[in-house]
């Protein structure tokens, strides 16, 4: 009997993974993961020559390398698995968000011709080097009330396609008179499947600025902005299609490559934390999805358009077919921890560690995890990669109230979990005060997965009941079944009720626990108030001084 299976492939911040899914019932056959060779590059390029700070650069040929490993050991397990009587019957990609760089025109990134200019590089969605070019926008859309920020929460992040191919613009004039096109990372490696250059709705909306109903900033606007930027929403070319579209088939060349068919429909790109909605089995309003890794992203649909404050954005049909879309997200998470770890735990914790052959995350959490609400006497701003929601605001760093001579690091860092969680019920209250209800949420992700002490805080902080997904990939399996999608196999709702899964387990909040941090939250809403609204310039000012 033939095996009906789909294969998705997750473009992460550190490294790929893909899935073949039965496309019966979406349960994962087969799976493999591998890091990109060159990582993120924040601190030098592959020559050695130093970048400055909030640089976050990746080589797009990593991107390739990785996919053909994973792709090839993936299709490997799976042959072991179910033989050889397998019918793949699609594809679907998903990416980080807004990861973006300069290509010719046949889509070869410039870096591989400039290798030593740093700009010519992938600037991975981390990237926070162009923040003066986000405070420009800001300042100048909001002095002419341009309809377009008010879909993207009244701030553009330094994270997105404008303020970075301005900095390209600004800083090497040249490369970017070079450029043919300025592509989304999610759009160039479907690109490299087909060879038919599209774009996908969901990453042109959310991140490129293009609203079905509005188009793209005004010439004036940008001409404003800098007269060289007239007509720069040219660079990105191609036609803009609805998430869950083929894009066109697995070339030959590329089936040689991954080890493949040719001729396998291909989906159009994706935003890797939106790809996750119907892996995960979402199929309408009031419910949430987070998304947790090294940062998180909080996603909602809902049958009306509102305007948000302080969103990452709202795209119509930007995740599913029938509804708004609506992006908030946290900059630091998963991030956050393991810089505590890497910088702030003392010697003897990395011993007991190594003895027990434990990670410190787990030593630290075994240590903080019977702590009650407060007990630890810290509170903490999460903000040690800038702000994405509700503030929008790359600029501003962390902070720690209430340290002594007592304080322990297993203290400040269970501070740091409470503070995410609290970071995330900023974000459910400013979509409620808004009219997005939130009935339930669902989390995804490796800390979702791995840790329950911090969905134990986070049920506890937020009052509600938090499902986390049985899925362990995602946004992988999400990518599966858009590429059964795009196959025409199925609608997404169909795909939806038939591969999502539902199952998982549930974190219920403590009442005594909910009630001492429905307190202690109070605290946090009046230090991100007093930092982040009445004196940013204070944290703003600490980063600085460090050169970051």
């Amino acid at each position: 009997m033939v095996k009906t299976v789909a294969l998705g492939i997750d473009f992460g911040t550190l490294s790929a993974r893909a899935v073949f899914v039965d496309a019966a019932d979406g349960s994962v056959l087969a799976s493999a993961d591998a890091p990109y060779r060159h990582g993120v590059m924040s601190e030098s390029l592959p020559s050695g020559e130093s970048l400055p700070l909030e640089y976050a650069l990746q080589l797009p040929d990593d991107y390739v390398d990785a996919m053909t490993r994973v792709v090839r050991e993936a299709r490997a397990a799976l042959q072991s698995r179910v033989g050889d009587t397998v019918d793949i019957i699609g594809i679907g990609t998903d990416f980080t968000a807004c990861t973006v760089f300069p290509v010719d025109e046949d889509g070869t990134p410039l870096v591989e011709k400039y290798p030593e200019r740093r700009h010519a590089y992938a600037k991975l969605w981390k990237h926070h080097a162009a923040q003066d070019k986000a405070d420009k926008i800001n300042a100048l859309a909001a002095s002419r009330n341009e309809p377009f920020l008010a879909r993207y929460g009244g701030k553009v992040s330094s994270e997105w396609t404008l303020p970075k191919i301005w900095e390209v613009l600004d800083e090497d004039p040249a490369l970017f008179d070079e450029m043919d096109l300025w592509v989304e990372a999610s759009d160039w490696i479907v690109w490299r499947l087909t060879g038919v250059y599209t774009r996908n709705a969901s990453s042109a909306g959310y991140k490129g600025f293009f609203q079905d109903d509005l188009g793209y900033p005004s010439d004036s606007f940008l001409k404003a902005l800098d007269p060289r930027l007239t007509g720069v929403f040219a660079k990105m070319g191609g036609p803009i299609l609805p998430q869950g579209s083929a894009a066109g088939r697995l070339t030959e060349q590329m089936a040689d490559t991954l080890g493949l068919p040719a001729g396998i429909p291909v989906a159009v790109g994706n935003i890797d934390a939106h790809v996750a909605f119907p892996a995960v089995g979402i199929g309408g309003p009031g419910e949430m999805l987070i998304i947790m890794g090294t940062s998180s992203c909080h996603i909602i649909v809902d049958e009306h358009l509102r305007i948000v404050s302080g969103m990452a954005g709202v795209v119509r049909y930007g995740v599913l077919p029938g509804f708004y879309a609506y992006e908030a997200g946290q900059a630091s998470v998963g991030d956050m921890f393991q810089a505590f770890v890497d910088h702030f735990v003392p010697a003897s914790y990395t011993k007991e560690a190594e003895a027990r052959g434990l990670s410190i995350h787990q030593v630290l959490r075994e240590k903080c995890q019977d702590q009650k609400p407060g007990q630890s006497g810290v509170l903490a701003l999460d903000w040690w990669n800038g702000n994405r929601s509700v503030l929008v605001n790359a600029h501003l760093s962390g902070a720690l109230l209430g340290l002594t001579l007592q304080t322990a690091p297993e203290d400040i860092y269970r501070a740091l979990l409470e503070a995410t969680a609290y970071g995330t019920r900023m974000i459910v209250d400013n979509y409620e005060a808004h009219g997005i209800l939130v009935k339930r949420i669902v989390a995804t992700g490796g800390i979702a997965a791995k840790d329950p002490l911090m969905m134990q805080i986070y049920a506890d902080v937020l009052g509600r009941e938090i499902r986390v997904a049985s899925l362990a990939q995602g946004p992988a399996a999400g990518s599966a079944i858009f590429g059964t999608v795009a196959a025409g196999h199925c609608s997404i709702a169909e795909a939806t009720g038939r591969m999502g899964h539902t199952a998982g387990t549930v974190y219920r909040p403590n009442e005594a626990e909910r009630a001492r941090y429905a307190e202690l939250y109070q605290d946090y809403v009046w230090l991100h108030d007093v930092l982040g609204r009445e004196r940013p310039d204070l944290p703003e000012k600490y980063r600085q001084l460090r050169g970051g």
